[in-house]
Formats: structure tokens, sequence, C-alpha cells
């Protein structure tokens, strides 16, 4: 087998042309570049671009040193078939190397601390005590009973709402006080003007 002019003199490489057969000829040499259709259709400039593609990549990671680099580039933007491009980057990986990520953990005071679930009740609670206000007073029971039974179910299950419950038991005994002075006023104005 003949080296073409631009191979040089010494051992062949797998880009220049080695003796052994690749394996698309059928033999066990190394694999061929993975490129549509046979190796002698002709290439095409995305074909020449992916494999310059390669070689940068090869050149970056330290495989190739300069002058081997500018010599298969030259030769990739000349490459006439996809088999020349295919032995241009035979000896080399389909592009950068994956570099495995050097795991280390989190410590805890970063990691997002899961916020807990609202409890129904403690919202029910302060939307009571909140209506208190506009409704004189009305939803005043609602909003102790949903806020006393929001804040035991909160401290067995350990849920969040606290402050709502506790915003509902404020206002809603707040009302109920409210409701206790003004009847028990009329009760004694009623016995006074009796």
């Amino acid at each position: 087998m003949t080296q073409p002019s631009w191979q040089g003199s010494g051992a062949p490489r797998p880009w220049q042309g080695s003796h052994a057969p690749l394996r698309w000829q059928g033999g066990h040499g190394p694999q061929a570049w993975p490129a549509l259709g046979s190796p002698a259709m002709l290439a095409s400039h995305a074909d020449r671009e992916r494999a310059v593609d390669v070689l940068r990549a090869g050149f970056g990671e330290g495989r190739l040193d300069k002058s081997e680099f500018d010599q298969r580039i030259e030769r990739a933007y000349t490459a006439r078939t996809v088999g020349d491009l295919a032995l241009l980057v035979a000896d080399l990986p389909q592009g950068p190397m994956p570099q495995p990520a050097p795991f280390t953990p989190v410590p805890r005071a970063f990691l997002a601390v899961p916020r807990p679930q609202t409890n129904a009740k403690a919202v029910g609670s302060a939307v009571c005590g909140v209506l208190c206000l506009v409704s004189f007073g009305l939803t005043g029971i609602p909003a102790v009973v949903l806020g006393h039974a929001a804040r035991s179910e909160i401290r067995r299950t350990g849920e969040g709402g606290d402050a709502l419950a506790l915003t509902g038991l404020v206002l809603g005994w707040l009302s109920n006080a409210a409701w206790a002075v003004l009847v028990t006023l009329m009760l004694v104005a009623a016995a006074l003007s009796a």
C-alpha cells in the first residue's frame, strides 16, 4: 500500500491510512467515524465541520500536539470522502470526554428546609376572626372553636399555621368579650330601668 505525498514518512497513524482495515471495511481496526452513508460517499461541509469539531476537542484535551492538529485540520478541509474524515478522527473520542464531577454533599445548614403544610382549621379560624369585625362578632365563637382545634392539631402533627390560629383566637375572644360586655350592660340597663 503506497502512502500519499501528504502523509510524509514514519509510522503510519490511524488517520494517515493504517494497514489494518477499519470496521466498516470488515476488519477489527478502529471504529469508523459515525457518519451517514458509506465511506466512499463524498463528504459534505457539515461532515468536515463535524470532524474539525472532534479534532478541536481532542486538541483541547491534550490528545494532539499543535503540528499534528494543524495537519489534521488541513486534511479535514481537503478531505473528499467520509472515509477520509473517519481516518482523521479514528483515534480520538467523538467529542469532549466527560469528566466526573466530584461529589460533595451540601451541608445541612444550606439545604432548603421544607415548609410544613398550613393547617386548614387555622386558616378557618383566622378568616372567622377577621369576619368578626364585619359581622358584629357573629363569627367569634367559630373562630375560637377552630383556633383551639387547630392549635391542638398543630402541636400533634407539626403542621404550620400557629400564628393564624392564634390570630383567630384573639379576634374571636375579643369579639365574644365585647358581646358579653354588651349583653351585661343591656341586662344592667334593663334591671335599672325596671
